[in-house]
């Protein structure tokens, strides 16, 4: 049962993934670009590499010679995942999972094309003039996002020709490893956005977990709720695509599926094959299992019977405001704790910058979630970054 697993990307997603591996007896082996990362604070042992560097991901893949090689983040050379399937490595969801989802051109094409689930008008970039003709076939309002980021970097919305050159140079600075490319998305007027997390089993049924709704500034989150209440038609729509689009995918853990939820259904957005940010509002107790829970059983093949639905939750995130290479002190921890019915989730990342994410405030109860999410927000505005 004991497992050797490399953790590709070791930030706060990563460290809440390895506690919930450990606590099933796994061994862990965290992976970053930089020393002292959050995950690599609580794994068995830790490497620095640049995970671009397909050669440095091969010597680190035979010095330690995993069972299962799990990405937390997007900038890998996955297509080298290929071959350490080959090799019998259990990649996680699957080769052709990762490989896809690290580029959200791939995923979309498999979803609007192969799958056929409803998307947004899109088109893609490689140059500033292609930019400038994809908008004309997208019309304006539209989105533009780097083909490959995380946390919302690099999105931005154009609303007149004004738009245009900002757009593209942010989508740039955004873009992660060396796909300079982007994708330009015709507007949906949407009522709100959810994330669906999907459970994928290897000897079991597809299952969901609640929806969870989220608001988001710079592309990045800022709280979220679970269970957002939606039309119960919109959500089964949004389950069956799921689905489809994971069962095209292949491979067991969990999928962060997003949608935009319109007054005549749900629209796919996108799909990331791991824990997913908003998810963090599961480590309130929402569920009988949080979504690190749930990835790290689906992945050793750990039967999972049901998602049990236990209580109502939000999460709100705490920020940094400055740049610094110091190691952070957190101030009003004490005041936010004495909020009743909370938790607070610290990441211990090592330096910040101006809107890292450093932290998370938890809240939950029978309350409605608006009324979470307030108690979330005002928790997070007690601590402060220094």
């Amino acid at each position: 049962m004991r497992k050797k697993i490399l953790l590709l990307g070791s930030g706060e997603l990563g460290r809440e993934f390895v506690i919930a591996a450990q606590r099933l007896g796994q061994y862990i082996i965290a992976v970053d670009s930089y020393e002292n990362a959050p995950a690599m604070q609580v794994a068995n042992a830790w490497e620095v590499i640049d995970m671009l560097d397909g050669e440095a991901l091969d010597r680190i893949v035979a010095k330690h010679q995993p069972d299962l090689i799990v990405p937390e983040i997007e900038a890998i050379r996955t297509e080298r995942f290929y071959d350490y399937e080959n090799q019998g490595i259990q990649v996680v969801p699957s080769a052709k999972a990762a490989n896809f989802t690290m580029n959200r051109k791939a995923i979309r094409d498999l979803a609007a094309i192969e799958v056929g689930v409803k998307t947004a008008k899109y088109k893609y970039a490689t140059s500033y003039q292609e930019l400038v003709n994809a908008v004309a076939y997208t019309g304006m309002p539209c989105v533009v996002k780097p083909l490959m980021s995380s946390s919302g970097k690099g999105q931005s919305v154009i609303k007149s020709e004004a738009d245009f050159e900002h757009a593209w140079n942010y989508a740039m600075e955004g873009s992660r490893g060396d796909l300079k490319e982007v994708i330009v998305e015709g507007f949906i007027d949407f009522e709100y956005e959810i994330t669906l997390l999907t459970v994928t089993q290897q000897n079991g049924p597809t299952l969901f977990c609640a929806p969870i709704g989220h608001r988001q500034e710079r592309g990045d989150y800022q709280e979220s709720w679970q269970p957002m209440p939606m039309n119960p038609k919109h959500l089964q729509e949004a389950e069956a695509m799921a689905a489809a689009v994971t069962k095209a995918l292949g491979g067991a853990g969990i999928w962060g599926v997003e949608f935009f939820i319109t007054s005549e259904g749900a629209v796919f957005s996108e799909l990331s094959p791991r824990p997913h940010d908003t998810g963090m509002v599961t480590l309130a107790g929402t569920q009988s299992f949080n979504e690190f829970e749930l990835h790290a059983r689906a992945i050793l093949g750990i039967p999972i019977p049901q998602i049990e639905t236990l209580r109502n939750g939000a999460s709100a995130v705490v920020l940094a405001t400055h740049e610094s290479l110091e190691t952070p002190v957190f101030s009003g921890v004490e005041t936010a704790a004495s909020y009743p019915n909370s938790d607070i989730r610290i990441f211990g990342k090592p330096t910040t910058r101006p809107y890292r994410r450093m932290a998370v405030t938890l809240t939950y109860g029978t309350e409605e979630v608006h009324e979470l999410v307030a108690k979330a927000q005002q928790m997070a505005r007690e601590i402060s970054v220094q």
